[in-house]
């Protein structure tokens, strides 16, 4: 992977203050997998003046497995490579462990960095338990040590380490969750390999894949948003092809159930509410066990759940906002097996990028894109971070002579005020017709009504190239955002 850091000024911030404390520290590092956790860390401290402890948990490993890789790292950084015996269990372990640290000067730092630790916390293994003792017991009174623990199951990591109810409560003194990268951050990330595109072919880029810096990386420099594509996803030995389901199956035990849940739940635009999924699911998804597998989803990064505003009795609602999640379902999914046949001719996707179902599609995956640039809006907008936003929608009643409206986009204001977003992609300045201004009078009076809000609305069109000025977005619209807001820096 590319060795340079993009973005990342506030974790490398914490980071740097907890190598200067004069006090022992514990942080916990979670996140989407490819994220980029462990290449933060050891780029972070590959030139720092530590004693630096490094060991990765294995998928599926038996404990003696585990233990043996642990104890040839203790050998390896604090023992020259010298052979020594390892221990039977954890406990002995990280006594092995807390003896050396005794050899290492009192004047030096020493990193301890457990990383993808969920996979070493096997059945039994009783890992977690003794990582409560030997903390408390020996580690927390050493000035010297940091301790970094890092997973890919960030809901383990959150569940287990941040929010301990035993030994460990409250013992964390730093938390990192490493978001992917934005769309300012990715147009730097692209910069530092040389590869320059415009805007819009970047978001094109960001809508297949999203800011994850392990498949940014794939990118190769002399080619178009287009023939990127096609290479990774559209080729029998394209990366994307076949990530889906390494993903999921490096993530969660019983993965297919979370590729169900992912689908039914991308299968609704504007989100699902939990009880409809719980009924779509059957059997596989319901009560306590139901809503831990949600928590999961949500916590690795691949949904979101929300109360729709003045909908809050309706109850949760989750959306999928995984950008190559919602790519792969969509495009790659049905025509996985005839790519893996060989049966697609190549200069596939440049056919399909120009057909009304990717124009359809990429109105969704914008969406998608403006709720990953949240903050970008409300800085464009000059809203009060405490401008909450939120989603809407009302489907009436069957039979009714009422007409449903959708909200993509709003946020509600302290100073009496909401404000409503339109979302809109297209190839060149959105053109507001006669009849979409209808439509759009009709939704904001729907919305008046159902609500009952008398808070005053300004309605603000999102849109990659801005709009076409005429008399119809004069009268209807307060302000346009275009692409180019979302690439700012925050």
């Amino acid at each position: 992977m590319t060795n340079f850091i993009i973005g990342r000024e506030e974790e490398s911030k914490i980071l740097k203050s907890l190598l200067s404390s004069n006090k022992p520290e514990f942080l916990a590092l979670h996140g989407r997998r490819r994220v980029g956790k462990t290449f933060l860390i050891k780029n972070f401290f590959k030139d720092k003046k530590v004693v630096f402890f490094s060991i990765t948990g294995e998928k599926d490993a038996a404990m003696g497995k585990q233990i043996k890789h642990f104890t040839e790292q203790i050998s390896e950084v604090f023992y020259s490579g010298v052979q020594i015996e390892k221990g039977k269990n954890w406990d002995e372990t990280f006594n092995l462990l807390t003896k050396a640290l005794n050899t290492v000067g009192q004047k030096e730092t020493i990193v301890l960095f457990f990383d993808e630790f969920p996979w070493m916390a096997g059945q039994n293994s009783r890992l977690l338990q003794n990582l409560d003792y030997y903390w408390n017991q020996y580690w927390s009174n050493d000035s010297r040590l940091k301790l970094l623990i890092c997973g890919s199951s960030a809901s383990w990591i959150i569940d287990n380490i941040v929010n301990n109810k035993g030994g460990l409560h409250n013992r964390i003194t730093r938390n990192i969750h490493l978001e992917t990268l934005n769309l300012f951050e990715l147009k730097n990330f692209l910069k530092k390999k040389n590869i320059f595109l415009s805007n819009k072919q970047m978001l094109d880029l960001y809508m297949v894949m999203g800011g994850v810096p392990y498949y940014l990386d794939k990118i190769e420099k002399g080619l178009s948003s287009t023939q990127i594509i096609e290479s990774l996803a559209f080729n029998r030995k394209g990366f994307l092809l076949l990530e889906f389901d390494n993903l999921f199956s490096s993530l969660f035990k019983n993965s297919d159930v979370y590729e169900r849940m992912i689908k039914v739940i991308a299968a609704h635009r504007y989100g699902i509410g939990q009880q409809e999924l719980f009924n779509a699911m059957g059997k596989n998804l319901t009560g306590k066990g139901g809503l831990e597998k949600l928590k999961a989803l949500n916590d690795a990064g691949f949904i979101i759940d929300f109360k729709p505003l003045f909908h809050q009795k309706k109850g949760v609602y989750y959306k999928v906002i995984d950008q190559y999640s919602l790519f792969y379902l969509y495009w790659i999914l049905p025509v996985r097996d005839s790519l893996l046949k060989k049966s697609i001719v190549k200069g596939y996707w440049d056919k399909m990028s120009v057909k009304p179902n990717w124009h359809i599609w990429s109105g969704l995956a914008f969406e998608a894109v403006c709720y990953d640039h949240l903050t970008q809006i409300r800085q464009a907008l000059h809203l009060s971070p405490t401008a909450i936003p939120s989603t809407w929608r009302y489907v009436p009643r069957t039979n009714s002579s009422e007409q449903g409206a959708q909200i993509d986009l709003l946020f509600d204001r302290d100073d009496d005020a909401i404000t409503i977003c339109e979302i809109k992609y297209s190839d060149t300045p959105f053109t507001i017709t006669k009849e979409y201004s209808k439509k759009l009078r009709g939704k904001i009076e729907t919305f008046k009504k159902v609500t009952r809000t008398t808070k005053q609305l300004f309605v603000v069109l999102i849109s990659v190239h801005g709009v076409k000025q005429n008399k119809y977005s004069d009268e209807l619209i307060c302000a346009v955002l275009t692409l180019d807001d979302l690439f700012k820096a925050v």
